[in-house]
């Protein structure tokens, strides 16, 4: 080995962070020397937390792991790669169904960062249903997420759907 400190960026919305989300964050922290995860600062979808709420939750979520640092980006992830000093790209693999997009999107990281690889995780097959926006709609339906997001995140969904309106309400008997 030459010494070179191997730091590898996990790009993604985090809206929120997922356990799918942290574990291919902490099995990348035990490939590479840093894991950088980078919280995407404008997505193209609707984002249900602000920048500074993923962050923070990103954030607490990786507070155990010595080599994981965070950070916000906007424009290009390849960008942010380079600009965080990073040789790697950490992308995750729920399903067959996420392959093909990634693969499109390796491809166009490649043609416009070269020096840049890109290596696919495969989610635990206990979490491979987990998505965050599927998340989102659960807890905005007081379903129990419990199991698929850390404690914090958990409250925070509480928190922010004991906010909202309910569009149901418990019929009685007759009704």
């Amino acid at each position: 080995m030459d010494g070179t400190v191997v730091r590898a960026l996990f790009p993604g919305s985090f809206d929120p962070i997922t356990n799918g989300h942290l574990d291919i964050i902490r099995r990348a922290a035990g490939l590479f020397d840093v894991v950088i995860a980078a919280v995407y600062a404008t997505p193209r979808k609707d984002v249900l937390f602000s920048v500074e709420e993923r962050v923070e939750m990103v954030r607490q979520a990786v507070a155990d792991i010595p080599n994981v640092e965070v950070c916000t980006y906007t424009g290009l992830t390849v960008d942010c790669a380079r600009a965080n000093g990073a040789r790697v790209i950490i992308r995750g693999l729920r399903a067959i169904s996420d392959f093909e997009y990634e693969l499109e999107m390796a491809h166009m990281n490649r043609a416009l960062a070269p020096e840049l690889e890109t290596v696919c995780l495969m989610t635990t097959g206990a979490l491979s249903f987990v998505r965050s926006s599927r998340i989102r709609e659960v807890a905005a339906l007081g379903g129990d997420i419990s199991e698929f997001v850390p404690p914090h995140v958990a409250e925070q969904l509480r928190r922010r759907f004991a906010l909202a309106p309910s569009g149901s309400r418990l019929l009685k008997r007759g009704e």
